[in-house]
């Protein structure tokens, strides 16, 4: 691309508020992180109410950046101070589109010769990604997959984002950059993703709304402001399109908060037979059979609906009910981690497993909505019969302060308290061995799922609780 259209667009467009570079020079790239720019950067720089900071900021992230010009969604007090810098602030609500405009330049994306499809919802976004992902694989259609698990085309890992929707700029970079080798992309869409313009201008043919429950309110600041993020997914489906979801709650608030512009289709979940359940036995929880109902629906809109057996080609989901069993216990791990997936998955073992009495390890995340973790708590008391509370991404909180909150919303018996998560884990082990063998037990580890990290202090230090898992097998001979 020639070095004078970012300039040529920057002069083109019309901003709050603008200071040239001291000595323009050739621009040929476009950065959202500081530490990526060189001398020919436009750093797009996205200000949030993080609770820091313009001095923080600047001093954190733009005072040592290398780029020639930045560009921010607001004014950053004290921004017009960075020596020699071109400033550019743009009008409030203009920042996503901005954005997008210079993806086009650098980071062209094939609207014609590709199909979007976008899913959201508080819990099973990635579940009804990836089993849509294998549907469309399975009938020869090259998918590329974006969420939680990274990127993914085909099924096969290529890169970890480290987000479930990565910014604009990182998404447009990535498509561009195996435009060649897909025909469907198929991405998680968060909420956060959403409030912040992360997939402005991504066309989707239809979109999926799981369902809707309390999570980040630390972010959105209300649940009002958490669902009309997620309502957002509206204005991203292009004419002719729909938005399925499985949650008539869902579909009834986006009525009531007025006429959808597209049509809204509720699905009931899946019904499937014997040998469907048996072979895939992930699909005996009544949540995954509405990620399947969902998946199978937005499938439907590219293969044409049709007497498929698509539950053939499905395979349980990196940390989505993973189970081991060995002799008489069972084995979960699950990303579940908000009240509503707890509440979800215990009431599927309570129903799936009607013989076994259920043990739950668990916790919460720091710096994240308090308000859930005694919610969290309570959902775990009520469908288990021994819990163990752990630590869980304290980030920068005190473990144990994490670890009271949740203890507000539990009865006091029939719970331990290992601040250690692999100490926890091997607790949880112990316990089980102490049990009779021929005593039924399914033992849930929920919250970090596919994560293999533990993140604290600032540092993200290697850690799965699959791993423990196959340790404390090893370790008590149980393999």
């Amino acid at each position: 691309m020639p070095n004078h259209a970012l300039s040529d667009l920057l002069s083109a467009l019309d901003f709050a508020w603008r200071r040239e570079p001291a000595t323009p020079g050739p621009l040929d790239n476009i950065q959202w992180r500081a530490n990526a720019c060189d001398a020919g950067s436009i750093l797009f720089f996205q200000r949030f109410d993080d609770g820091r900071t313009d001095t923080e900021i600047i001093e954190r992230y733009l005072a040592d950046s290398a780029c020639s010009v930045l560009v921010t969604n607001r004014m950053i007090e004290g921004v017009e101070r960075l020596p020699g810098k071109g400033i550019y602030v743009t009008h409030l609500g203009d920042w996503a589109e901005v954005v997008a405009r210079f993806c086009d330049c650098i980071y062209p994306l094939d609207t014609d010769g590709t199909v979007f499809l976008g899913v959201t919802g508080t819990n099973g976004k990635t579940t009804t990604v990836k089993y849509l992902e294998a549907i469309l694989s399975a009938h020869g259609r090259p998918v590329l997959s974006v969420g939680t698990l990274g990127l993914s085309l085909a099924g096969e890992p290529l890169v970890n984002t480290g987000f479930t929707s990565p910014p604009l700029i990182e998404l447009r970079r990535l498509l561009h950059a195996h435009r060649d080798r897909y025909a469907v992309v198929a991405m998680e869409v968060s909420s956060h993703a959403l409030d912040q313009g992360r997939a402005h201008g991504i066309p989707l043919q239809n979109a999926a709304w799981t369902n809707f429950t309390q999570d980040h309110l630390d972010y959105h600041g209300g649940e009002a402001a958490y669902f009309a993020a997620k309502a957002r997914i509206l204005d991203m489906i292009a004419d002719g399109g729909r938005l399925y979801t499985t949650s008539s709650d869902v579909a009834e608030r986006l009525r009531e908060n007025g006429q959808p512009r597209v049509p809204v289709e509720v699905l009931p979940a899946a019904t499937l037979g014997a040998e469907a359940l048996a072979a895939k036995p992930f699909l005996a929880l009544a949540h995954n059979r509405r990620n399947y109902a969902l998946a199978v629906t937005l499938a439907d809109g590219i293969l044409g609906p049709g007497a498929r057996e698509d539950w053939r080609h499905l395979s349980a989901v990196d940390g989505r009910f993973e189970c081991r069993v060995v002799g008489n216990r069972t084995l979960v791990v699950d990303f579940a981690h908000t009240p509503d997936a707890l509440e979800t998955i215990l009431s599927a073992i309570r129903e799936a497993f009607p013989r076994a009495q259920v043990a739950s390890l668990f916790g919460c995340g720091g710096d994240r909505d308090r308000f859930k973790r005694p919610l969290m708590g309570a959902a775990v008391a009520r469908h288990s019969d021994h819990t163990i509370v752990t630590s869980d991404n304290p980030r920068f909180e005190d473990p144990e302060r994490i670890i009271a909150d949740i203890l507000t919303g539990m009865p006091e018996t029939g719970r331990e308290v290992v601040v250690e998560r692999p100490r926890a884990i091997a607790r949880l082990f112990d316990f089980l061995a102490e049990r009779p063998e021929d005593e039924p037990w399914v033992a849930l580890v929920a919250g970090k799922g596919h994560e293999r990290y533990l993140d604290a202090k600032g540092h993200k230090t290697p850690y799965s609780d699959q791993d423990e898992i196959e340790r404390n097998l090893l370790r008590l001979g149980w393999v």
